[in-house]
């Protein structure tokens, strides 16, 4: 029954959506919002296993003033934690660790209170209750800092937020631990495992983790807007853009299309392992049906839940929404602030009259 449900809402939204239709109208609303000398996005969407478009606005380097394409190149932040989360769950169904695994197995260093308290699946959750490491800093001390600064930021505090697995607190000290822990089992660097487990089956070939002497090309750099006036925002002014496991990737929408599609379709990637992460794991707000999986926020449930994140870091803002029960994804990297991707993202499904009235805006459960 539930298949017959499913096919029927795929036919009725394929003889809704004109795709040259809501196409156009797209297109007109972001050329509306994005300048073509200022800053801008790159956006992809995805439907029944087709991209149905992609395309830049704006300028990638306000100095070169080259155009951004869907070839440019963006840090994802925080949607770096998706493919993070992809290589422990990997590691496990390859028996080389248990999601309830104690952290210390990994990571010996750590406070045994500590790390004999918290899990992998802990860490995973956002429920590890962890000391974000930002507290423990003498930023004086660093130029850049790195996923094993972090560990050493905390590896000897012996407090908790609350007590492990009971409450939900957004952490970017936790998916950096978890970059360590797949260094330590695969015998790989994060960047190195990335590439050889993703990135290369996918193709996603000009994708890359940042790491020491880090150049890609066809980069975009990241500016703050203030009344107009763009600042650069990119690694070289934040102690903390240097981490990897957290939100270190930097990928183009030509690439990170070929991980939706992967998703979508369930090639390549073991579907099993991606039905995990967009599963609901731990519940964050019960009165609104949201909860996170392994790097995913999941809201509402059946043919209405929608699978999503977005990232922050300097000048750089991106978000991925997904649609499951629709086989509708869009995406959207910018490398500009002062636009409300959440708010863009709603504007756009409406377009191509995507039912997302269980979105949960996110702002008040990351900071």
């Amino acid at each position: 029954m539930e298949k017959i449900i499913l096919s029927f809402c795929l036919i009725f939204m394929a003889a809704t959506i004109n795709p040259q239709i809501e196409n156009n109208q797209l297109d007109s609303l972001l050329n509306s919002i994005y300048k073509q000398d200022e800053p801008g996005l790159a956006i992809g969407v995805v439907y029944n296993g087709e991209v149905v478009f992609k395309k830049g606005y704006g300028i990638s380097n306000l100095d070169s003033k080259a155009p951004i394409t869907a070839s440019t190149n963006f840090n994802i932040c925080s949607m770096t934690k998706q493919f993070t989360a992809y290589g422990i769950l990997e590691l496990a169904s390859q028996s080389k660790l248990s999601l309830d695994d104690p952290i210390k197995k990994y990571l010996i260093d750590f406070n045994p209170n500590v790390g004999s308290s918290v899990t992998v699946r802990h860490l995973l959750t956002h429920c590890s209750g962890v000391v974000d490491h930002y507290n423990y800093v003498d930023k004086k001390l660093f130029k850049e800092f790195w996923d094993q600064d972090v560990l050493n930021a905390v590896k000897t505090v012996d407090s908790f937020y609350f007590p492990v697995g009971t409450r939900y607190r957004y952490s970017n000290t936790a998916y950096c631990l978890l970059s360590l822990i797949i260094e330590k089992v695969s015998g790989y660097s994060f960047p190195e495992f990335v590439k050889e487990s993703i990135f290369k089956p996918l193709k996603m070939d000009l994708s890359d983790v940042i790491k020491p002497n880090f150049n890609i090309s066809e980069r975009a750099f990241g500016y703050e807007s203030n009344d107009g006036i763009f600042k650069i925002a990119d690694a070289n002014e934040s102690l903390f853009f240097s981490t990897m496991g957290d939100g270190g990737i930097y990928t183009s929408i030509d690439d990170y299309l070929k991980w939706i599609l992967a998703i979508q379709k369930g090639e390549v990637l073991k579907s099993e392992l991606i039905k995990q992460a967009q599963s609901p794991q731990f519940s964050i707000d019960t009165s609104r049906n949201i909860s996170y999986g392994y790097g995913w926020f999941i809201a509402g449930s059946g043919n209405d839940q929608v699978v999503y994140h977005t990232g922050s870091n300097g000048g750089f803002r991106t978000i991925v929404f997904i649609k499951p029960s629709s086989n509708y994804s869009v995406v959207l990297f910018s490398n500009r602030t002062g636009i409300d991707l959440e708010d863009l993202i709603l504007k756009i499904n409406k377009i191509y009259k995507v039912d997302d009235k269980c979105y949960v805006k996110l702002d008040s459960l990351i900071s």
